[in-house]
């Protein structure tokens, strides 16, 4: 069956995939989101938000110059901060005239975050300069990237992170996060916060102080994720783990901002396909926090439990039965414990899900060799979302695997969506933590999200576990129910 999409925020009209680069600040309880519209970038829109999931849209923030001023062009990615008792926008701007080649920093500034006026003037707009960064005259492509700002406020002194590109290395590895400090109406431009010398780009990049080390964060072009090093002091030096990825493949443009409960949380849009040119959303943020190591962790959003109700455990899910009917499959029912398994191929073993959108947590504990792992949307045919737990060399991955009936060659539709690493341990139970909200999918093992992203594949009513060749057990899991999606229209409510 077909998913109806039900509309996580795309800021689109005409098109599905008009959101670009997205920056969020909270204010007085109301999140505000600002973010480019794609593939035009004439200007940058604003929506609000109480709860950062569901997006209303209001006044658009800001527009393209007038023909001939230096942002006449096209605007991308802004960071909007509060400064004393206005707001400012820093925003990148590019200009017809040199056909979008060299890309600026400008600054408009608001007190209530509807109203926007540009304030080009003293160090503003701000170019890529000589001897750290490239410049226009010695640009081995001709063309800059000096751009996607973010101010950080740090011991006294204002700070200025950019996607830029280092003046030496090879061409196709001098992306970094080049740094500025601003003092009254000078700019001094300061070697790279960090140079990593094997991206192309370090697109938004965003740092920020946890549990007593500093982060840096910024999306990768090559790969379409989200990586993140970490430094003793904010100016570095700056170093990656053995594992830096922090939002798997598809999570773009993320950034971080605190929540109203004083959170840290990580945001992003998705891109559909795993691929730069394709279907963007906005998805709802996770937590941060770190491990005894610095490490950064990736946390459902706390608010998921607050909007969560009528908590069903698991002696009273709707009846469990085998769906293939493979003879080798063996399926025991205990008090809050249920053992399955499959000596010789394929069994699904699933109920009917009690609501739409739901989270579903409970303990997978695996007690014999062989794959295994957890359903959602399954039809009668064993179409739907696999989620697979490889629990010997700790790799997850959800695939849309499926009956193709427009390839009577291929009656199979098999798609691996999106995978991630997880820690291994010797005892193999696993915490889950599995949410399905309209079209959003999100997996938590052990309390760390692995999986996060937008699909359209299936929405059908059938749930449970998959075994070949395994014996496994759910044990105490329970299934909390989610209130629907609200739709996005142009409302003023949120304003007052």
């Amino acid at each position: 069956m077909q998913n109806i999409q039900r509309r996580f925020y795309t800021g689109s009209g005409f098109s599905d995939w008009e959101i670009g680069d997205v920056t969020i600040i909270l204010h007085d309880g109301i999140y505000h989101l600002f973010h480019l519209i794609i593939p035009n970038h004439d200007y940058i829109a604003h929506a609000v938000s109480k709860d950062c999931i569901s997006w209303k849209r209001v006044k658009n923030a800001l527009f393209v110059g007038d023909p001939g001023e230096w942002d006449d062009d096209m605007l991308w990615t802004m960071h909007v901060c509060k400064v004393g008792e206005r707001f400012e926008m820093y925003y990148t701007g590019l200009q017809r005239k040199l056909r979008g080649t060299n890309s600026l920093i400008g600054l408009a500034v608001s007190y209530d975050l509807y109203s926007w006026e540009k304030k080009n003037e003293a160090i503003f707009p701000i170019e890529s300069k000589g001897p750290f960064y490239e410049s226009m005259e010695d640009s081995p492509r001709k063309w800059l990237s000096f751009r996607d700002p973010f101010r950080l406020d740090y011991d006294g002194e204002v700070y200025y992170l950019i996607c830029a590109r280092s003046a030496k290395g090879p061409i196709s590895r001098r992306g970094c996060i080049g740094l500025l400090k601003q003092e009254n109406d000078s700019i001094t431009y300061l070697p790279p916060l960090h140079y990593p010398m094997v991206y192309d780009d370090l697109e938004c990049p965003c740092a920020f102080e946890l549990n007593g080390r500093f982060y840096s964060i910024a999306s990768i072009r090559e790969d379409v994720k989200v990586r993140y090093w970490f430094s003793d002091q904010f100016q570095g030096e700056y170093h990656a783990f053995h594992a830096n990825v922090l939002l798997p493949q598809g999570n773009y443009a993320a950034r971080v901002v605190e929540s109203t409960n004083g959170k840290l949380l990580i945001y992003a849009f998705f891109y559909t396909s795993g691929l730069i040119n394709s279907h963007r959303v906005f998805l709802p943020p996770k937590q941060l926090d770190t491990d005894d190591k610095g490490r950064l962790l990736l946390k459902s959003f706390d608010h998921w439990e607050d909007i969560a109700y009528d908590p069903i455990d698991q002696n009273h899910f709707k009846e469990v039965r085998r769906l293939f009917g493979n003879p080798t499959a063996n399926l025991e029912i205990e008090d809050n414990r249920w053992v399955v398994g499959s000596k010789s191929g394929y069994e699904i073993f699933v109920f009917e899900k009690p609501a739409d959108d739901f989270i579903w947590e409970g303990v997978l504990s695996v007690e014999g060799m062989g794959k295994l792992g957890l359903v959602t949307d399954m039809d009668e045919d064993g179409s739907g979302y696999y989620y697979s737990f490889d629990v010997v060399n700790g790799h997850v991955e959800v695939r849309a695997w499926g009956f193709n009936d427009a390839d009577n060659r291929s009656n199979f539709k098999f798609t691996v969506l999106q995978d991630n690493i997880f820690a291994i341990n010797k005892a193999y139970n696993y915490h889950f933590k599995l949410i399905r909200f309209g079209n959003y999918i999100e997996l938590a093992i052990d309390g760390l999200v692995k999986l996060t992203l937008i699909d359209y594949s299936y929405s059908n009513q059938l749930i449970g576990i998959y075994s070949a060749s395994s014996v496994v057990s759910l044990n105490n899991s329970f299934i909390k129910k989610l209130p629907p999606l609200e739709d996005e229209y142009i409302v003023e409510e949120l304003k007052q």
